[in-house]
C-alpha cells in the first residue's frame, strides 16, 4: 500500500494542478472506465511504516 498527500499553495493552485493533471493523456485511458482497477472484495488491511518522510 502507498499512501500520499499533496500540500498546495492555495485552492486557487490545486485547482490549477487538478484541471491539468485532469487533462494529462497519459491518464485519459485510466478515466474512462466504470470498472474498479482492482478487486476491492480482496483488499488486505494490514501496518503501515513510513517509507519516506518530507
Amino acid at each position: 500500500m502507498v499512501f500520499s498527500w499533496i500540500v498546495y499553495k492555495s485552492r486557487a493552485h490545486r485547482d490549477k494542478v487538478n484541471d491539468k493533471a485532469m487533462k494529462d493523456p497519459r491518464l485519459a485511458g485510466t478515466m474512462k472506465t466504470k470498472r474498479m482497477p482492482f478487486d476491492s472484495k480482496r483488499m488486505a488491511y494490514g501496518g503501515c511504516k513510513v517509507m519516506v518522510d518530507a
